[in-house]
């Protein structure tokens, strides 16, 4: 299959103008030129017309589980206030309940050009059911936490292990999340750190989400840490940042992808680096709670690979009194508008190569080039090449087309 569009974006190389993509299988065969094609290859083209032909964006962290709480939970006071408002909201949901929301929040992604997504699955009975249900490629992090039931950490860790050993897809893998520290033991960070290196999994936790976390570990104060001084030991607080608590327990690592990290204590950036872990950004959640300014240049200028994500729509506000839906572009829309200075070209990396990386899909996702997995997008353009970028990064509603492992799943309009 040739694929021909006015704007090819490999996201790898430099864009190219009248540019084809051929396709054999699953997998991407060649990036190039219109011209450079011969006569007789040119006879089997699908040409797309007026369009930009890039990459599936790659969703770095996303509650697929939690889609249907859009506009549920208004904008608390404090974090531990929106922590206690899902809780009990959740108390009240079913498996059905689940299932559904799941299938939406799935729905959401594709239909806005997301082929590959980093979710934290709270209700692992979903699995794998909802995987055979959507055309998506998900990475399925089984959250844990343990504070509240008390539960030893050794129990937590092998019901997560059990399940993702029992869980065979050819597209889709399964991974670790410890949910953050304050809701963790540090002997479950430890094993989920040691098991999923030894085991060759990935590991994603929220961190240094907010300042009431950052306060609670620094300075051992705050409302976090006067909610949980009684459900916890709090031995592992006082003089040391979320990122170092969990260096101490081991978990930072190149299999390690970091939520959030809004709030570092001086050397957490080079720490990350040095590990080789991921950070992901969700900028409209970041928005919701009203955090201090996403750190990006402290964490850029260490070198850390920094990646996009939607996070849930429990934590998403309305936009003119409309329900959110999971769009990874509106997270680049809102990230310009508090980070102009970043090029549209380096957002749209974080949000498909950068993303990739940190699920160690780099050179099979996230990116158009030769032995690359067959997943595209397509997005309506008619300006210049020059303009590609900045176009898509501005891109509103749902995406042209969708193709992933070489089947479309949104179909082209020709």
């Amino acid at each position: 299959m040739l694929l021909r569009a006015r704007v090819v974006l490999p996201m790898v190389q430099p864009a190219i103008a009248d540019g084809v993509v051929e396709i054999t299988g699953r997998r991407l065969a060649r990036i190039s030129r219109w011209r450079e094609f011969s006569t007789s290859e040119k006879r089997d083209v699908i040409d797309l017309g007026d369009i930009v032909l890039m990459p599936g964006l790659v969703n770095a962290h996303c509650h697929l589980d939690y889609s249907d709480m859009a506009g549920m939970l208004p904008a608390p006071k404090t974090f531990s206030d929106w922590i206690k408002g899902i809780l009990a909201l959740k108390s009240h949901w079913n498996y059905a309940d689940y299932a559904r929301s799941w299938l939406n929040g799935a729905r959401m992604l594709v239909r806005h050009g997301v082929t590959t997504v980093a979710d934290i699955e709270a209700v692992p009975e979903l699995l794998p059911e909802v995987w055979d249900a959507t055309p998506l490629r998900v990475f399925s992090f089984l959250e844990m936490t343990g504070v509240k039931s008390q539960r030893p950490a050794e129990a937590i860790l092998q019901e997560a292990f059990q399940i993702l050993e029992s869980l065979a897809h050819r597209r889709n893998r399964g991974g670790f999340s410890p949910h953050a520290p304050y809701s963790t033991t540090a002997a479950l960070l430890q094993l989920s750190a040691a098991c999923a290196r030894a085991r060759g999994r990935w590991v994603t936790t929220h961190v240094a989400e907010s300042l009431e976390e950052f306060e609670m570990f620094m300075d051992r104060r705050g409302a976090m840490f006067d909610w949980l001084k009684s459900q916890r030991d709090v031995t592992d607080c006082g003089g040391i940042s979320p990122i170092q608590h969990l260096e101490r327990q081991g978990v930072l690592g190149d299999n390690f992808l970091a939520v959030h990290v809004n709030y570092l204590a001086p050397g957490d950036a080079e720490l990350l680096a040095r590990r080789g872990a991921s950070v992901t950004h969700c900028p409209r959640s970041h928005a919701y709670f009203g955090h201090q300014p996403f750190p990006r240049a402290a964490l850029a200028a260490a070198g850390v690979n920094l990646c996009l994500g939607t996070d849930s729509l429990a934590s998403v506000n309305k936009q003119q009194k409309q329900l959110p839906e999971l769009n990874l572009f509106s997270e680049m829309q809102q990230f310009v508008s508090t980070m102009p200075e970043v090029s549209a070209a380096e957002i749209l990396a974080m949000a498909t190569v950068h993303g990739a990386r940190a699920l160690g899909l780099a050179g099979s996702v996230g990116e158009l080039s030769a032995g690359a997995e067959a997943d595209l997008i397509a997005l309506p353009f008619g300006g210049m090449l020059k303009d590609a970028a900045e176009s898509v990064v501005q891109h509103r509603g749902e995406v042209a087309a969708v193709m992933i492992e070489g089947e479309w799943v949104v179909q082209p309009k020709l």
